[in-house]
C-alpha cells in the first residue's frame, strides 16, 4: 500500500527523563535529536511529506520555564539544521498559531520557509502552536472574510483554507509512549488516517521502528468505507 506522508505525535520526553532521574528539558533535548533520525528516514523511504507536533495549544499551559526552555531549544534546531535540510532539497513550513511565538521564533520560522520554499522534495512540516480545532475555526473565518455563501462551501473549499493546504492528508499518524488517542492534531486530515500506537518514549523512537510502522501500515487494508474489491 503506497504511503506518502506520516505524521508524528511525539510524547513521552517528560517521561523518559524521569525514569533516568533527569529534568525534564534532557527529555526535550533528547527528544530533539530523533527528528533528525527520523527525517532521513522518511527521505529514506521516498515520503512526500512528514509533518511533527512540536508545540500543541495546550502545551502553552506548561510551567513557563519549561516553554522558555522549549523555545530555546527550537531556535538552536533551526540554526543549526536549515542549511542542512536545505541542502537536501527539503521544503520546509510550519503550521499554527504562529504570532503567539515569540517574535525571534517566527522571524526564524520565516527564514526557513523561505530559504527553502522552492525545493521540490520532502515536505518537512513543524505543527507549532498548533490546534486542530483552531484550525477548523480559522478556515471557517478565512471563508467568511471572503464573503463565500453558504451554497459555495464544500470539503474541498474548506480544505483549501486549512493551514495544511497543498499537503496530501496523513496516510499514517504514528504517536509515541503508549497514549492512544490524537490530542487535537490534524482533526480534519486524519479522518481516514491509519493510527500507530507504540509504549516506546520518544527519545527512544527511532529509524527501526518507523520503518517497522510503515511495513506494518502496509499491510493494512484502506477501504475508505468501500467494501473490499
Amino acid at each position: 500500500m503506497d504511503i506518502k506522508h506520516i505524521a508524528l505525535i511525539m510524547d513521552g520526553n517528560g517521561r523518559w527523563a524521569k525514569l533516568r532521574g533527569l529534568p525534564r528539558i534532557e527529555g526535550h533535548r533528547n527528544g530533539v535529536k530523533k527528528v533528525n533520525e527520523i527525517i532521513d528516514a522518511a527521505l529514506e523511504q521516498g515520503l512526500k511529506a512528514v509533518t511533527f507536533y512540536t508545540f500543541s495549544m495546550e502545551n502553552w499551559k506548561r510551567p513557563p520555564a519549561e516553554i522558555n526552555a522549549l523555545m530555546r531549544l527550537l531556535s538552536k534546531y533551526i540554526r543549526n539544521e536549515m542549511h542542512r535540510l536545505h541542502g537536501k532539497n527539503v521544503v520546509f513550513r510550519a503550521i499554527g498559531s504562529i504570532e503567539k511565538l515569540p517574535s525571534g521564533i517566527q522571524k526564524l520560522l520565516r527564514e526557513f520557509e523561505t530559504l527553502t520554499k522552492d525545493n521540490t522534495g520532502l515536505i518537512v512540516t513543524s505543527a507549532l502552536s498548533y490546534g486542530g480545532r483552531t484550525e477548523i475555526v480559522d478556515a471557517v473565518k478565512k471563508i467568511m472574510r471572503n464573503g463565500v455563501s453558504p451554497q459555495e462551501i464544500d470539503e474541498k473549499l474548506l480544505e483549501s483554507c486549512l493551514y495544511t493546504t497543498g499537503i496530501p492528508e496523513p496516510d499514517l499518524i504514528i504517536r509515541t509512549s503508549g497514549e492512544m488517542r490524537l490530542s487535537n492534531f490534524l482533526l480534519w486530515q486524519s479522518a481516514y488516517s491509519e493510527l500507530y500506537f507504540t509504549d516506546t518514549l520518544w527519545p527512544d523512537f527511532g529509524r527501526d521502528e518507523f520503518i517497522s510502522a510503515i511495513m506494518e501500515y502496509k499491510k493494512r487494508e484502506r477501504r475508505f468505507g468501500a467494501l473490499p474489491e
